[in-house]
């Protein structure tokens, strides 16, 4: 009776042994294409204008591509479910706290805020995210709505006022109209709302179509990878300079405040468990995406702080997810 009392007790732990395993799996593999471009810097392989051509093609052509393909595979009705809905109020909480704190703390509100707030709220449910859902909750999919949110909206909204400032600077003011059209003129944005389109409309893509795409596509999360590693070398040690305590901000918000802000949400405002709980917590927990250091080299404006948040956050996303996976993975 022992015996097969500890055989089942071994059993229930499986699930997640599995999701912790996983878990450090995919920090491995992000970890080691980082560490990859670091040393290509290291031995003057690669270089600042390298770095500047991997931003650029990750930008304006390899991530539209792979967004695109990853919509038009999705399943849109994870769009009203709860669980995004939970992942929605997590993110405007964050963004909330990071802009009432900095201005609270530091008084200012500028172009960096922009990069700030990014870092606090928008989360690495690509590059990151999907290895990890796949690791731990054995479903991608869980990571397109958030996606499709966060590149359709948050981004847009970024962009719009990183666009508006470029062109106040520039001496060209925007028309008012413009300010509406402003999201649909960055690649990105343009690549998820046709995707969505296609997903509406039911239109089939074809296969010889599809594959360039995802080919294409494919490139995004090394050349984001690369250049941020690049990054890490080339540019100061992190955490060094008048930006830092911004950095510990977004790590208090990112790290600490999403993920708690989604668990309780999910638990007691909308009944979630199981999986769905699991999904929630994890997407929140993840770390600043990639994408906003791009976006930062792109507009020229918060690089140190976006840089720096990213890593950090990353690092400190390691033990945060996989404690999580340990304690919500056995439902």
């Amino acid at each position: 009776m022992r015996a097969a009392g500890t055989h089942r007790a071994a059993d229930a732990d499986t699930p997640s042994l599995l999701r912790v395993q996983g878990a450090l799996s995919g920090f491995f593999t992000i970890g080691v294409i980082v560490a990859t471009g670091a040393l290509l810097a290291h031995f003057r392989v690669l270089g600042d204008l390298h770095r500047a051509l991997l931003n650029r093609l990750a930008f304006l052509v390899a991530s539209p591509a792979l967004l695109f393909s990853l919509v038009v595979q999705a399943d849109l009705a994870h769009l009203f479910s709860h669980t995004l809905t939970v992942s929605l109020i997590a993110i405007g909480a964050a963004a909330v706290a990071y802009l009432v704190a900095s201005r609270a703390l530091f008084g200012r509100f500028n172009a960096a805020t922009v990069i700030g707030t990014l870092c606090a709220s928008y989360t690495n449910a690509g590059n990151l995210g999907l290895p990890i859902a796949a690791a731990i909750m054995g479903d991608m999919t869980w990571m397109a709505p958030i996606m499709l949110v966060q590149i359709g909206l948050l981004q847009p909204l970024a962009l719009a006022v990183l666009d508006t400032r470029t062109a106040r600077r520039s001496g060209e003011p925007l028309a008012w109209h413009s300010y509406l059209t402003l999201p649909l003129r960055n690649p990105i944005t343009t690549a998820v709302l046709l995707a969505v389109v296609v997903k509406l409309t039911g239109v089939s893509v074809p296969a010889l179509v599809q594959k360039p795409i995802e080919m294409v596509g494919a490139i995004a999360v090394p050349a984001m990878l690369l250049a941020f590693g690049i990054s890490l070398r080339l540019d100061p040690l992190a955490i060094r300079g008048s930006h830092a305590p911004l950095v510990w901000l977004v790590q208090v918000i990112k790290v600490v405040l999403m993920p708690l802000a989604a668990w309780v949400l999910g638990s007691f405002a909308f009944g979630l468990n199981g999986s769905e709980l699991l999904a929630v917590t994890v997407i929140a927990a993840l770390p600043a995406a990639q994408n906003i250091y791009v976006i930062a080299s792109r507009y020229e404006v918060g690089e140190s702080l976006a840089r720096d948040s990213i890593f950090i956050s990353t690092m400190l996303s390691v033990p945060t997810i996989t404690l999580i996976a340990g304690l919500l993975g056995a439902g």
